[in-house]
């Protein structure tokens, strides 16, 4: 509609993605901060209120429970909305924008989880955590980028963005098929019978949140119960948000019911529920803690895995896909730069420590060796990705020309 008047900024018709990043760049930051704090906490005379008020019972679930299951299924709902939308609409919508990513984040799964498996295949105990190491923490990732500022090219950032999308999809369907309890058969139905209802709905055109919105909750109650862990819930239920706007109407992200509830949930989850999440589960004691816990193949092969396995993943796969033609280098980007954006792919903070919680479950000492695997190797991951980009040339090479 060549007469349109522009949309305001939170809503402009092409992507939200700088909006996003440097939303996700802040988000990280407090994250660091909620992290720091937490450690601060747990080895301070506030230990032991720290640990009773996370295992203060809240009706149902214990306080920690309902910030794992409740609030982090939001987080997920929000994950789920980004997928969506970057495979529909945005930098993932055709097969030449996901090849390099998707290649990328393939190896940078497959040989975090290769190390972990090596260190700890002697232990059926430890090796139920070989996922741990294969995810990245993309708001702590963009949050290093942002401290470099302009030494970075956007579509280095936009390559990471990718990643990680992908990467939180492949860590969604190992939660779902490797991290679930005894299933509850009656409550799957349940659950179903839910999708089927919101699916249905989507079909039919309802463009309003609320009807969605309201059954989400009750896929989550019945998501719950059922076995499967209940943030799987929220990133069904994105699946089932329409991304287009009331049949009739242009399509424009003003009127997608999709863009908006992705607007809105942006700064509660990137400000509030994931720092609330790593201040919660982050705090590890090191009062009368044994050095050789740091030896642990357990802590080795998680810091392992992130520090080496993810840089060595990621770009190698995306090296041999650009030198087999199979993608291209993100422009304006040189090899030093991408080595550097690899390195920072090791930064698993969220979602490695989620799925270390899942993992072990009932073994406090078991999540205390994970918890320091993942602070260690994220850190050394996060300063020596920042070193390198810091270091490296602003400016990739250009290549010269023949006279």
């Amino acid at each position: 509609m060549p007469n349109a008047k522009p949309f305001p900024h939170p809503f402009r018709a092409a992507s939200p993605l700088r909006n996003f990043l440097d939303k996700e760049a802040s988000g990280g930051l407090v994250l660091m901060g909620a992290a720091a704090f937490a450690l601060v906490v747990a080895n301070s005379p506030l230990r032991f209120a720290y640990a009773e008020a996370l295992h203060l019972s809240l009706g149902p679930l214990s306080l920690s429970h309902w910030i794992n299951d409740g609030l982090m299924a939001v987080f997920f709902l929000l994950v789920g909305l980004e997928i969506k939308r970057e495979m529909l609409d945005g930098q993932l919508s055709t097969w030449s924008r996901r090849a390099l990513p998707g290649i990328a984040a393939a190896g940078g799964m497959a040989v975090p989880a290769v190390i972990y498996a090596a260190l700890n295949w002697h232990d059926p105990a430890t090796l139920r955590g070989w996922a741990i190491p294969t995810a990245t923490d993309i708001a702590f990732a963009l949050g290093v980028l942002s401290l470099l500022g302009p030494r970075v090219p956007v579509t280095l950032k936009v390559f990471l963005t990718a990643l990680a999308i992908i990467d939180d999809l492949g860590a969604v369907l190992i939660i779902a098929l490797f991290y679930s309890g005894d299933l509850s058969f009656p409550d799957l139905a349940a659950a179903a019978a839910v999708l089927v209802v919101l699916a249905a709905l989507n079909r039919a055109g309802v463009r309003r949140l609320s009807p969605f919105l309201l059954l989400g909750l009750v896929l989550w109650v019945f998501t719950l119960r059922s076995g499967i862990h209940a943030t799987i819930a929220g990133v069904a239920l994105a699946l089932c948000i329409p991304i287009r706007t009331t049949p009739g109407t242009p399509d424009t992200a003003e009127g997608s019911p999709l863009h908006l509830l992705e607007h809105v949930l942006h700064k509660p989850v990137a400000f509030l529920i994931v720092p609330l999440f790593g201040f919660a589960n982050a705090g590890v004691s090191f009062v009368g803690l044994d050095p050789s816990v740091l030896l642990q193949p357990l802590t080795l092969g998680v810091a392992g895995g992130l520090l080496l396995g993810k840089v060595v993943g990621v770009f190698g796969s995306a090296g041999l896909a650009i030198r087999l033609g199979l993608a291209d280098l993100p422009a304006g980007a040189s090899w030093p730069q991408l080595f550097g954006v690899a390195l920072l792919c090791g930064i698993g903070f969220t979602m490695s420590l989620f799925i270390g919680l899942l993992a072990f479950a009932d073994d406090p000492l078991l999540q205390d060796e994970v918890k320091l695997g993942i602070l260690g190797g994220s850190v050394l991951a996060g300063l020596a990705g920042w070193a390198v980009l810091q270091v490296v040339p602003r400016e990739a090479p250009q290549p010269e020309v023949s006279r």
